[in-house]
């Protein structure tokens, strides 16, 4: 194998392993949006019935959203969390103090609510459902673990090439990261698009804003690392085949 091949083949390995690595980290953590609000310190009524609702598992869209927006909320892709003091009181306190203790609520989306449908108007059974939100939701959900599965499977291939000393094989692996590559695009576009239509449907209340979190950024670092390790495989493989191929056509000559 040419030492240009080989180090193609390295490199297009470690832009893998790092894609995954942060494709997988991505999946697991809560941080693709977070909103900022100012802290409630108070546990009055309302405050607590936001709580509760947020806390049963029957809460609709518009419930947890609610509760997301007035509790510096944040959300992944398969929990949603808020931010409440720990130690609540029934009265405001008389002073502001620099620092007091919170607690970080989660609930777990369940698989039903996964792929529950969404509707026009959120929290409004009667509204009619909205396919679009419906399938970008459930892309959102889907693709990133597709992605990652097409990854591994092409992990195994690049091994089984390594075993027989041939690069030849690994142009499956470069295709496979390169589908792997378009789930994540698409995951994050549909995330993306599911969020900007979910604020038109929900304003953001007075002082409060949302972005991006980190775990969305690994998202979208990890797909242009995927097409990167995909057109090395590719190349690698293509290129050493062709060589390949001269030569011996020159020893038969």
């Amino acid at each position: 194998m040419d030492n240009r091949f080989a180090t193609a083949f390295v490199i297009a390995c470690v832009l893998s392993l790092i894609s995954t690595i942060y494709m997988a980290a991505s999946i697991g953590t809560d941080f693709w949006y977070e909103y900022r609000s100012p802290v409630q310190e108070n546990s009055s009524d309302l405050n607590k019935s936001i709580w509760t609702d947020f806390a049963t598992d029957e809460a609709d869209e518009k419930t947890y959203n609610d509760a997301l927006f007035r509790f510096n909320g944040t959300m992944g892709l398969w929990r949603r969390c808020i931010t409440i003091p720990q130690n609540t009181h029934w009265y405001s306190p008389p002073e502001r103090t620099e620092s007091f203790d919170v607690v970080t609520k989660c609930m777990s989306f369940t698989l039903n609510e996964q792929f529950m449908e969404k509707f026009v108007d959120p929290g409004n059974h009667n509204s009619g459902i909205d396919l679009l939100r419906t399938y970008l939701w459930r892309c959102q959900f889907l693709l990133p673990f597709v992605s990652l599965g097409l990854m591994c499977f092409g992990a195994v291939i690049g091994l089984c090439a390594c075993i027989c000393r041939s690069l030849y094989p690994t142009i499956a692996t470069g295709i496979l990261h390169l589908l792997a590559g378009l789930c994540t695009l698409g995951s994050v576009s549909c995330y993306v698009a599911g969020i900007e239509l979910l604020h038109q449907k929900l304003e953001l209340p007075e002082n409060v804003s949302g972005e991006f979190g980190w775990s969305f950024c690994l998202a979208c670092v990890s797909a242009p690392l995927q097409f990167m390790a995909s057109a090395l495989f590719i190349w690698a493989a293509h290129t050493n085949r062709k060589e390949y191929t001269l030569m011996k056509a020159y020893r038969v000559a």
